[in-house]
């Protein structure tokens, strides 16, 4: 009787972890731009789950008539497990996107979603890398508007999932400045200041 208790608490306990885990992950739905942060939470998750397979295996179907048992026991799980994630996903989108995906597998999502988002959030990040790399301090302006426009690229990129170190914005913003700051940043340098982007 208390194996049967156990089982059930048991199951009862993966299957809220298994609700908790959605409701975690929908809190942060895909609404496009967050696309990389989405997948990350998405692959982390069913990695833990041991069903990140389904992302890059296509689900393809056997014929029962001449399938081994073993085959038809491998295509069952990944049918299942294909069948969970697509659920999880689907929900995790906001709804403009859900009506898209109901009813596509996780693979085929997958591919989907990377050609419209993955591409375009990575041009974007070039962009603004690209901008915040080539923006010098000019004569005559003040360094404060120049730091703060700064900080918004590096912001913009951290939101594009960019990782980019707090030393190395501050070594990118030093490095962007007149060489009539160049005793200033040797101090700065030679003092080990700890300080934050602002």
């Amino acid at each position: 009787m208390s194996t049967l208790g156990d089982a059930t608490t048991a199951q009862s306990s993966t299957n809220n972890s298994n609700f908790t885990l959605l409701l975690i992950l929908s809190k942060k739905k895909l609404v496009g731009p967050n696309y990389m942060y989405w997948m990350r939470n998405i692959k982390m998750n069913l990695r833990y789950e041991g069903k990140e397979y389904v992302l890059d295996k296509p689900l393809l179907e056997v014929d029962e008539s001449t399938a081994t048992s073993e085959e038809l026991a491998t295509y069952k799980q990944h049918y299942d497990d294909a069948t969970k994630v697509a659920c999880i996903m689907v929900a995790t989108l906001v709804p403009e996107f859900q009506k898209f995906y109901e009813d596509c597998w996780p693979y085929e999502m997958c591919l989907d979603l990377v050609e419209k988002f993955h591409k375009k959030a990575r041009q974007e990040r070039y962009d603004v890398l690209k901008m915040l790399m080539a923006y010098k301090l000019k004569e005559g302006e003040f360094v404060c508007n120049h730091v703060q426009r700064m900080q918004r690229y590096v912001e913009r990129l951290e939101k594009l999932n960019a990782s980019f170190e707090k030393e190395l914005a501050i070594d990118t913003i030093l490095n962007s400045l007149l060489p009539s700051y160049d005793q200033f940043i040797l101090t700065y340098h030679l003092n080990n200041m700890e300080t934050t982007l602002t």
